[in-house]
């Protein structure tokens, strides 16, 4: 054997002994630190507030004669608005997963996702295109 290639082939046993491989770092991996699902309020365009209104209006009419009539009406018109403000942005509200990485830079990255994700905390993730998917990685 040539000095040359017993002193590769020392070099090659002892990166191996010592986990020294070079094998590259992965830009795109980190640990799961949480996932969590996150909902949002709709947003209200006034539609729900007037119908509620227009209905309160009328269901505080019915009560009482004179000028109990009329404050009923105006408490029922301002009840029915609020109601039916509330009831639109609840029926628009929109529910999401926020998925918390430390990537292997010691960065925390946080993806949002709208089904739940396949992942689960303390797992090892890879980032596909860009965070849009994220796939296990074995340990």
């Amino acid at each position: 054997m040539n000095g040359k290639f017993a002193t590769m082939v020392v070099i090659a046993a002892f990166a191996l002994a010592t986990g020294a491989a070079a094998q590259p770092a992965c830009t795109d991996c980190g640990v799961v630190q949480s996932v969590r699902q996150v909902e949002q309020q709709g947003q209200a365009s006034g539609v729900g507030m007037v119908a509620g209104g227009v209905v309160g209006g009328v269901l505080g009419h019915q009560i009482g004669s004179g000028r109990g009539n009329t404050v009923a009406t105006i408490a029922g018109a301002g009840v029915g608005a609020y109601a039916g403000n509330q009831v639109e942005k609840s029926a628009k509200k929109t529910s999401s997963w926020s998925v918390a990485i430390r990537m292997d830079s010691g960065q925390t990255r946080t993806f949002s996702y709208t089904s739940k994700p396949a992942v689960r905390e303390g797992e090892r993730v890879k980032l596909v295109d860009g965070g849009k998917r994220l796939a296990l990685v074995a340990p």
